[in-house]
C-alpha cells in the first residue's frame, strides 16, 4: 500500500509538473510551463488578503499578467478557460493596468502544492489569477477563474453569440442587465445555446428561471442558492450585494425576463 501511495503521489507531481498554459494572442500562439512561469523575471511573491476561491488570505507565487499578453491592447477581449469548462470573459484593459486592481497569474510550485478549494475540488492550480487590491476595479468573482488552461483573443460577446442581444428598442435596465450577464453569468452559463461555457445550465432553453420561479424567489436565489436548494454537487456562489447590488440585480432579472420571450434555438 505504502509503495503504491508513493507512486501515485509521484505521478501526481508529476502531471502537476507538466501544467502547460497555452496563449492565443496578437503576438503569436505560446505555450508556457510551470517551471519556466514560476523563474520569469516578473515573478515574486504576493499577499492576497482575500483570495475567492479559498475564502481566506493566501501566498502565492506570481507574475503579472500583463507580462505575458504580447500585442494585446486595452480594447481587446480576452477569454480565460478553465479545466472545468468555466470560461471567463474579461475586457483587456484591467488585465493590462499597472495600478488600482492588479491582475496576477497565480503558478502552482508542484514542490509546495496549494491546498484543495474544497473535498471535492482540488487546489486552484496549476494556475489562478488573482488581483490585488480588486475593490479598486469593481472585480467580481467571476474574474477570478482558476485550473486556467488557456488565454485566448475574442471578438466581444456580442459579436460572437447574437443570440444573447437584447432587442434594440429594449430599456435601459434591460441592456444594463445583459452587461451584467457577460460580466456574472456567462462564465457558466449559455441563453439560447450562446456561450462557450460548459459549466452550468442554458438560462433560456428550454425555459428562463423567470418562467418557473415565483415571486422574488429568483433573487432569492441569486442571493444565497443553498438557502433555496440544497444539494451535495450544487456549483453556483451565492451574489452578495457587495457583489451585485440591488439595482444591479433588478437590472439582471429585468434582462433575463425579456430574453424569456427572444427564445432562439440553438
Amino acid at each position: 500500500m505504502r509503495i503504491l501511495l508513493t507512486c501515485l503521489c509521484l505521478l501526481a507531481s508529476g502531471l502537476l509538473a507538466a501544467a502547460e498554459l497555452r496563449l492565443e494572442l496578437p503576438g503569436g500562439t505560446r505555450t508556457w510551463d510551470s517551471a519556466t512561469l514560476l523563474a520569469h523575471p516578473q515573478a515574486r511573491d504576493i499577499e492576497i488578503p482575500q483570495d475567492v476561491a479559498y475564502k481566506r488570505p493566501m501566498r502565492y507565487r506570481a507574475l503579472p499578467l500583463a507580462s505575458l499578453l504580447e500585442g494585446v491592447q486595452p480594447g481587446d477581449h480576452l477569454q480565460l478557460v478553465a479545466l472545468d469548462g468555466f470560461a471567463a470573459e474579461l475586457p483587456a484593459a484591467p488585465l493590462l493596468a499597472s495600478s488600482g486592481a492588479r491582475a496576477w497569474l497565480a503558478v502552482e510550485d508542484p514542490q509546495a502544492p496549494w491546498p484543495p478549494i474544497s473535498q471535492r475540488t482540488p487546489s486552484a492550480g496549476p494556475f489562478y489569477l488573482v488581483w490585488s487590491d480588486p475593490q479598486l476595479g469593481d472585480i467580481g468573482p467571476e474574474q477570478w477563474p482558476f485550473q486556467i488552461t488557456r488565454i485566448h483573443l475574442l471578438a466581444p460577446v456580442a459579436q460572437r453569440f447574437p443570440a444573447l442581444l437584447p432587442a434594440a428598442e429594449a430599456g435601459a435596465a434591460v441592456q444594463a442587465g445583459f452587461a451584467l450577464f457577460q460580466k456574472h453569468c456567462l462564465a457558466c452559463h449559455r441563453l439560447n445555446g450562446a456561450g462557450d461555457s460548459a459549466f452550468g445550465p442554458d438560462l433560456n432553453l428550454p425555459h428562463n428561471p423567470t418562467e418557473y420561479f415565483a415571486g422574488d424567489f429568483l433573487a432569492r436565489y441569486i442571493r444565497d442558492p443553498q438557502a433555496l436548494r440544497q444539494w451535495p454537487q450544487a456549483r453556483m456562489p451565492g451574489f452578495a450585494t457587495e457583489v451585485l447590488n440591488d439595482a444591479e440585480l433588478t437590472d439582471l432579472l429585468a434582462y433575463l425576463r425579456h430574453m424569456a420571450g427572444r427564445k432562439v434555438a440553438p
